[in-house]
């Protein structure tokens, strides 16, 4: 441990050489993961525990993962951070090459002209002729969309767990079915996490476990309000290609994340038989809505949770004396690679990161 950490200069800036001199991440979800390889890449000694059998077994297995979506509300200090989202992506995928991100560019309309947005930044309002080029497999293309060229898409339970294996093999520790159940407080301090199978001593605890930061932060100051915001996704198969793009249309949002596999937005409705049939109707709206999909077949839909903080993302320390610092977002896919580089980089210098001036929580 001294040896590294001898090689690993600016790591002392923050923390103390020792054996305590630790980063705990709890969640191996999206940021968790990407915390963690950040983290490890540099030097950092770190522990990455998992609640679940592999990572992504929460929310981030069950996103829709669109990368980009400009049109659409980025809160709080989410605005501050969408600029980085495409660089940091193109620089995930030179330190890990067999990362896939499929930039197909993305194509949204609402019901009417009229409620169509203006397009934004890197955004052009096309006309039929060019939405029938983008995908032409639509039967019945609409007269305008929004379209975003450097929108893109990613499998995000393969991204979590290649940012996983690396933050392994740059030394990270990697403990799966590893619930935390508290935080460890001496005097007023918190001093590492506790778990069904042990106590894990950190100089720092990370926690990036989305809607269950709250209860886990309970003993603190901090004033974290974060709601959970069903969303339902289903899979389904088709022949590779029928969908070109992201989809973003009045009835339903599709995508490829990869050949022959398509994800399909489903609106949320309550109760088992209410949610089959929602799944259902958007499954009948594609195969409507594309020629050549006789040969789709639903797999299966399921329901996630995803973490909505009230006024934007939440990154920063949750306490005064430093020894806890939170991660939770929407848009966690797209923010992921930037907010996994700029905790880093906190976390290892001590310095605050100035992009990350809007995402601060509250501490009393």
């Amino acid at each position: 441990m001294s040896l590294r950490l001898q090689q690993q200069p600016e790591w002392s800036l923050a923390i103390e050489k020792d054996l305590m001199s630790a980063v705990v991440v709890v969640g191996a979800g999206i940021v968790g993961s990407s915390v963690a390889y950040h983290l490890a890449r540099r030097g950092a000694p770190v522990t990455l525990l998992e609640q679940g059998p592999a990572p992504a077994t929460g929310v981030t297995g069950s996103s829709f993962a669109w990368i980009g979506s400009w049109g659409r509300h980025w809160p709080g200090g989410a605005q501050d951070l969408r600029e980085y989202v495409l660089a940091d992506y193109r620089r995930l995928e030179n330190e890990l090459p067999h990362i896939a991100v499929r930039r197909t560019g993305s194509l949204s309309w609402a019901g009417t002209p009229a409620q169509d947005s203006r397009p934004g930044p890197g955004q052009f309002r096309i006309g039929r002729s060019d939405i029938a080029a983008l995908e032409p497999n639509l039967r019945h293309p609409p007269d305008q969309a929004i379209h975003t060229p450097s929108d893109a898409g990613v499998d995000p339970t393969a991204l979590a767990h290649a940012l996983v294996a690396a933050a392994a093999a740059h030394g990270a520790t990697v403990l799966h079915n590893t619930a935390v159940t508290s935080l460890q407080m001496t005097n007023g301090r918190v001093q590492g996490v506790l778990t069904p199978t042990g106590f894990h001593a950190a100089a720092t605890v990370v926690l990036t476990a989305g809607t269950n930061i709250p209860k886990l932060c309970e003993p603190l100051t901090a004033d974290l309000a974060i709601a959970a915001s069903p969303a339902t996704l289903a899979r389904v198969t088709a022949p590779p290609g029928l969908v070109k793009t992201i989809v973003a249309r009045p009835d339903f949002e599709v995508r490829e994340v990869r050949d022959g596999d398509l994800l399909l937005v489903v609106p949320h409705v309550e109760g088992t038989a209410a949610l089959e049939q929602a799944a259902q109707d958007a499954f009948r709206h594609l195969k409507a809505a594309f020629q050549g999909s006789d040969q789709c077949r639903l797999l299966g839909y399921g329901t996630g949770q995803r973490p909505m903080p009230a006024h934007g993302p939440i990154i920063g320390y949750a306490t005064h004396d430093r020894s806890v610092y939170v991660a939770v977002m929407h848009s966690a896919i797209s923010l992921a690679p930037t907010v996994g580089r700029l905790t880093a980089d906190e976390l290892l210098t001590g310095r605050p990161a100035p992009e990350l001036r809007h995402c601060r929580p509250s501490v009393r």
